[in-house]
């Protein structure tokens, strides 16, 4: 579905991306994983568009997408979910799930209520809080209407950066339980999260990242795959 080949990003004068080269299949969780600073989430903006890749490529179901848009890109099927959420405080939760729709522009009204309904069956606690205002949420709240707002825009791709950061134990169990869902479902996830060994339970296989650069990968079953990578990054 995604692949990466010798994708190099820069931010002025400093060189984060060196060589990446790595793929996402149809249905899979991807766990991108690493120190601080290394690269991680400068590749999910590549991929989404919001950073321009220096040189390498980018193809997302045999389609070159490296340097287009990122309106382009979440069109063919590409959704972000940020690590700050950008959740609009003055909005109500229902208003910020319906943002989501301009992910699919030509979707008759009839079936974005039904797709609105179908996210507050997954989502209750949205349903509950629908017409209260963004900046009235709790930060696991917040994350579940970030997710769901680029869910109802129906991607085949999902880009996460840190959905758990910050959030009580109990809400990161119902982030994870998300994500396995989606998984189920058919949607492929990459994900950044320094949450390893949880994440590692969610997750088919993994990268760990050094220097904008892959230093391990493997499968997140494997258990000699598993001591590698925390060998890799000294967790």
């Amino acid at each position: 579905m995604l692949e990466l080949t010798q994708l190099h990003t820069h931010y002025g004068l400093s060189h984060v991306l060196q060589g990446m080269s790595m793929t996402v299949e149809a249905g899979e969780v991807i766990l991108l994983c690493g120190r601080n600073g290394v690269g991680k989430t400068t590749l999910i903006k590549t991929v989404a568009g919001w950073v321009a890749p220096s040189s390498g490529s980018i193809r997302f179901e045999g389609t070159e997408i490296g340097g287009m848009s990122s309106d382009r890109i979440c069109r063919l099927g590409i959704g972000l979910v940020p690590e700050d959420r950008r959740i609009f405080p003055g909005l109500t939760v229902e208003e910020n799930l319906k943002l989501g729709f301009l992910q699919c522009p030509k979707r008759p009204a009839a079936q974005s209520r039904r797709v609105l309904e179908e996210m507050y069956d997954r989502f209750p606690r949205l349903k509950e809080r629908r017409l209260q205002l963004g900046n009235t949420l709790s930060g696991g709240e917040q994350q579940m209407l970030a997710i769901a707002r680029v869910l109802v825009g129906a991607p085949k791709l999902l880009l996460i950066d840190e959905p758990t950061e910050g959030l009580a134990p109990m809400i990161v169990d119902e982030i994870f339980a998300t994500v396995e869902r989606l998984r189920t479902e058919g949607i492929a996830i990459l994900m950044v999260e320094q949450n390893v060994y949880r994440a590692l339970d969610a997750a088919t296989r993994f990268y760990a990242l050094e220097r904008g650069q892959v230093i391990a990968q493997g499968s997140a079953s494997s258990r000699g795959d598993r001591e590698a990578l925390m060998k890799a990054i000294a967790v």
